[in-house]
């Protein structure tokens, strides 16, 4: 299969990188930046076009990933759609474009396919089933914070999407954890917000968000975001009166308390911690890889149905919204 990545910045060299250890696909870059297509061509030996139209006409491309800023994705999938192709997107944190381009795979028979990284992951997948299995009424804290220069070192925050008011890092934290939250506790019923700016950052947001979430299922939540914590932090606690876990983000980091023996026990995944230099200890590289399997698996079997789309994505970025509101 014939594959184009549309936008070569440091989320389409990793999506390359990562579907490159397949033998069933063969890839081609597509970026209008030359510097970015000479750095793909030297480090990956593919070959890359300027459009997503010169390299339809000189390749016969089935399926492509879009990896370019948010604000851009709505009008390159529907590009993409237009060209029959199927379409894997990174997050797209705003609802452009969705019910149109939703309709429009559906007529093409065209897999339209959204990532949610963290439902990949081996951790989170384990809490969601533990949730799942408990039959006690439970409760959540959760906080997810970086300080926002510390995102790409090697880049002026003001320089890519998170310092756009309207795809701004908070709300990439919230449209990043929300699936997997409301997949493991439910849809949201109500929010409470309580947020402010407390840095000197140049950024024209609030830079720090306490939510409380009140899930349909009874559940409750309380989920701290921010772009202000100078060491890298990602923890939550799940209790209940049966339940109790902990998980600090990492591979390694799973516990669940034995309430039996009143003893804490981890719980390893010794395949998770695939790691890249530069990034947080949290972001481990197998669950990128996973939903791009899982995007060419919907290609090869329609009845497929991937862990998140976009029909759920558009009522919780509508919750987003409101919590920005």
């Amino acid at each position: 299969m014939k594959i184009i990545v549309i936008g070569l910045g440091s989320m389409g060299k990793r999506r390359i990188r990562l579907i490159s250890e397949r033998n069933d696909v063969e890839l081609f870059g597509i970026d209008s930046q030359e510097s970015r297509c000479a750095e793909v061509k030297e480090k990956f030996g593919i070959e890359c076009y300027s459009s997503i139209d010169e390299a339809c006409k000189n390749q016969d491309i089935e399926a492509a990933i879009v990896c370019t800023s948010p604000l851009s994705h709505a009008s390159i999938i529907k590009d993409c759609l237009n060209h029959n192709l199927h379409v894997f997107t990174e997050i797209n944190l705003v609802t452009d474009g969705y019910d149109e381009n939703i309709v429009l795979a559906k007529t093409k028979g065209k897999v339209l396919f959204l990532s949610s990284t963290f439902l990949y992951r081996k951790e989170t997948q384990t809490i969601i089933e533990k949730v799942h299995e408990a039959k006690c009424p439970l409760n959540y804290i959760y906080h997810v914070g970086q300080y926002l220069p510390d995102w790409h070192p090697w880049e002026s925050y003001n320089s890519y999407f998170i310092g756009n008011p309207k795809t701004n890092g908070c709300r990439e934290i919230m449209a990043i954890d929300l699936p997997w939250i409301v997949t493991a506790f439910g849809a949201i019923k109500d929010v409470k917000v309580m947020k402010s700016k407390n840095t000197e950052l140049n950024i024209q947001y609030n830079d720090n968000y306490f939510v409380m979430i009140q899930h349909e299922s009874g559940a409750k939540g309380v989920f701290a975001v921010d772009v202000v914590a100078r060491k890298p932090y990602r923890h939550i606690d799940v209790y209940g009166e049966s339940l109790q876990l902990s998980w600090n983000g990492t591979a390694d980091s799973l516990v669940q308390f034995d309430i039996e023996n009143k003893q804490d026990i981890n719980i390893s995944f010794t395949d998770a911690s695939e790691h890249v230099d530069g990034y947080a200890a949290f972001i481990t590289e197998n669950p990128y890889r996973e939903e791009l399997n899982s995007y060419l698996r919907q290609i090869e079997d329609k009845e497929y149905q991937p862990a998140w789309n976009f029909e759920k994505d558009k009522v919780v970025l509508g919750w987003i919204d409101k919590i920005e509101a």
